[in-house]
């Protein structure tokens, strides 16, 4: 993810070019809400999403310009069309950290496209083009099973969830691509490395694709599908968007999940989500995995060892089940 390189300290870790050098990580204290579920408990189908991370999976390293890539972008379009989403595959350039011209291919589906109110979905589907956190084949590509991969699965899931029950509200799953085409550490390591990384997303909200787009909020999952999975507040989650942070987690707490949803601030991460804050002023947090004892991310990451292996069918209906109680609590 975005030049993950950490360096732990006593009191907080900064991840390589992803966080704000010069941003310190503010003590906030968040007192647990006690709040009463306000719906049952949705269906969400951790088997089905399992499936959708492996068949992504299937196709092997998924980055721009391979064979692979172009495959699964037309598998999954053709999964959020066969929901019934009005789905489009947004194609753009961009050119990478070592100056190599990519094609983007960010698929974008639109559930209930007529309502007014909507709510922004969104993960990246492309892997790492290299496995720069391995001990070895460091220059060959990653599977990328749970960076990646598991949270498209679990919003394919969302997507047959919202054919088969379906909210008052409108509903955008996008997955962008080259989010994890970002630079290594130690190249440059200047103010405009976080920029190499979440080029897809930063493509879209410099080019929406409907003209004035606009989303009450937006969700980003990324690194949802390890098990004894960790989701902290992410440090910009904090500052662009803390009450929707709040609903979320809230939200997480009602349906008993708060051993995942831990109410505690955590680092500033370069995710797309920033740039969707940043550009397109849709308020956006990042649910994203962070080690409860080192503070860094899953030990497959951006190595050889992020495969199926990894994946938890658990973790995958606790994210599952939250982000659907939250579209079906905003009817």
């Amino acid at each position: 993810m975005k030049n993950k390189l950490l360096y732990i300290t006593i009191l907080f870790f900064v991840i390589g070019c992803e966080n704000d050098r010069d941003k310190k990580t503010k003590h906030i204290d968040i007192k647990p809400i006690v709040v009463e579920p306000k719906i049952e408990r949705p269906d969400f189908n951790a088997d089905s999403a399992y499936l959708f991370v492996q068949q992504q999976v299937d196709f092997g390293p998924r980055f721009p310009n391979n064979e692979a890539h172009g495959k699964c972008a037309k598998y999954l379009e053709n999964k959020l069309k066969s929901y019934g989403l009005n789905t489009i595959t947004q194609v753009g350039k961009a050119k990478t950290f070592n100056n190599k011209e990519i094609t983007i291919k960010n698929i974008i589906g639109a559930y209930n496209p007529d309502a007014k109110k909507r709510i922004l979905l969104f993960a990246h589907w492309d892997s790492r083009p290299f496995a720069d956190q391995d001990v070895k084949d460091k220059t060959k590509p990653i599977l990328g099973a749970n960076d990646g991969a598991s949270g498209v699965g679990i919003l394919i899931e969302v997507a047959r969830q919202l054919s088969l029950k379906k909210p008052k509200i409108g509903v955008d799953i996008i997955f962008f691509d080259a989010e994890d085409y970002g630079e290594p550490s130690g190249i440059k390591e200047d103010e405009n490395s976080a920029n190499t990384w979440c080029l897809g997303s930063q493509y879209w909200a410099n080019n929406l694709h409907q003209i004035n787009y606009t989303a009450e909020y937006g969700i980003l999952l990324d690194m949802v599908g390890a098990s004894n999975a960790n989701f902290t507040m992410e440090g910009y989650s904090v500052d662009y968007a803390p009450e929707i942070l709040q609903k979320v987690w809230d939200n997480a707490r009602s349906l008993g999940y708060s051993n995942y949803f831990v109410s505690k601030k955590n680092n500033y991460i370069t995710d797309d989500h920033l740039f969707i804050n940043k550009i397109t002023n849709i308020p956006s947090i990042d649910i994203i995995h962070s080690d409860k004892f080192t503070g860094s991310f899953h030990p497959s990451w951006h190595t050889h060892k992020d495969d199926m292996g990894v994946i938890d069918k658990a973790t995958l209906s606790t994210v599952g089940e939250v982000l659907l109680y939250t579209i079906y609590t905003e009817n």
